[in-house]
């Protein structure tokens, strides 16, 4: 194993500190529990936006903490769930008297944290509502989700319901924001190597000189198949079909483009997918009205790449377009 790490079982607090050092204006970093919260923040009488999971998936979700997006995110350990204690405490850290919406990948573990996590907070008088995205068409279950997984979709809707939060909107209605981005939303990936996680120090999985997975989820864990290698008009159509098909897209839509790199694909790639992205999409009348290209919900060093689609409307579209500055995503300001 080859990392650049200072040693496995200190490479989330490693981090953190570098999240700390690198963006002083932006962040702040508790590390006992573990959590990234707004410099600004608490904010009174805004609702707060928390989120969190496994570390490994970087940006996501630390890199989305600012004005704009998320008030705090919880990292657990490399591909592991935070604990309900570091959910409570950042809960109680950002909430400004608005209440709390937690936004939940699909992962078994987490769902399950979560939700302890609301109970303890609520309990204690804060106002918590929660959404769990749910948008991988790759498969129904998998070997951490009853269900769908929460993959792509998170990071668009972390973004979307951050700006209805920073417009002033209650706590029901942020709560119904993100629920019509994850149901308007659906994503697959695919994977052309595996990652290594720092405490394992041996590749997730093995793939062939000539094979990929279709479908893999964002821990390497299988997809749809395994097939042999080929181009990336051809892979774009594996993945876009399946999406296109689920919710279904229809003649005449405007959506939210999202091609994701898995951690280990250079941009070039991912633009030559974009661009096959782009035929498709046109050959269905389908007009792209946004666009996000680039690794934002990565695992560790995997070569691969996600697309994701999010059908657009003028309510979405006004809150997307908002300003947001964060270590990761930045505009408007």
């Amino acid at each position: 194993m080859k990392k650049l790490i200072n040693s496995p079982e200190n490479v989330v607090k490693d981090a953190l500190a570098g999240m700390a050092a690198a963006h002083p204006d932006l962040l702040r970093v508790s590390y006992d529990p573990d959590f990234i919260m707004r410099a600004d923040g608490p904010i009174k009488g805004k609702v707060a936006v928390l989120s969190g999971g496994g570390s490994g998936h970087e940006p996501m979700h630390g890199g989305f903490v600012g004005k704009g997006m998320l008030d705090a995110a919880c990292p657990g350990a490399v591909f592991t769930s935070p604990v309900p204690d570091q959910m409570l405490a950042a809960t109680k850290a950002i909430d400004g008297g608005a209440g709390v919406l937690h936004i939940v990948k699909n992962y078994t573990g987490d769902v399950m944290n979560f939700e302890m996590a609301a109970e303890m907070a609520q309990a204690e008088g804060i106002d918590v509502a929660a959404v769990v995205t749910n948008d991988d068409v790759a498969v129904q279950d998998s070997l951490y989700t009853a269900g769908r997984r929460g993959v792509g979709v998170t990071v668009l809707l972390e973004k979307i319901v951050g700006a209805a939060a920073e417009t002033g909107a209650n706590l029901e209605e942020v709560k119904r924001i993100a629920e019509k981005v994850n149901a308007l939303g659906r994503s697959m990936g695919m994977a052309l190597t595996s990652c290594t996680v720092p405490h394992a120090g041996k590749p997730t999985f093995e793939l062939g000189e000539n094979e990929m997975e279709i479908g893999i989820g964002i821990h390497g864990e299988p997809g749809r198949r395994r097939v042999p290698l080929q181009d990336a008009a051809s892979i774009t159509e594996m993945l876009a079909t399946p999406i296109l098909e689920d919710l279904p897209f229809k003649s005449g839509d405007n959506v939210l483009a999202f091609v994701n790199g898995m951690g280990g694909t250079p941009l070039i790639e991912l633009y030559v997918v974009y661009n096959e992205l782009t035929k498709i999409l046109k050959g269905r009348n389908i007009t792209i009205s946004r666009k996000l290209v680039g690794s934002y919900i990565t695992s560790l060093e995997m070569a691969g790449c996600s697309i994701t689609l999010v059908k657009m409307d003028d309510e979405l579209t006004k809150l997307w377009d908002a300003p947001v500055l964060t270590p990761a995503l930045r505009w408007g300001m």
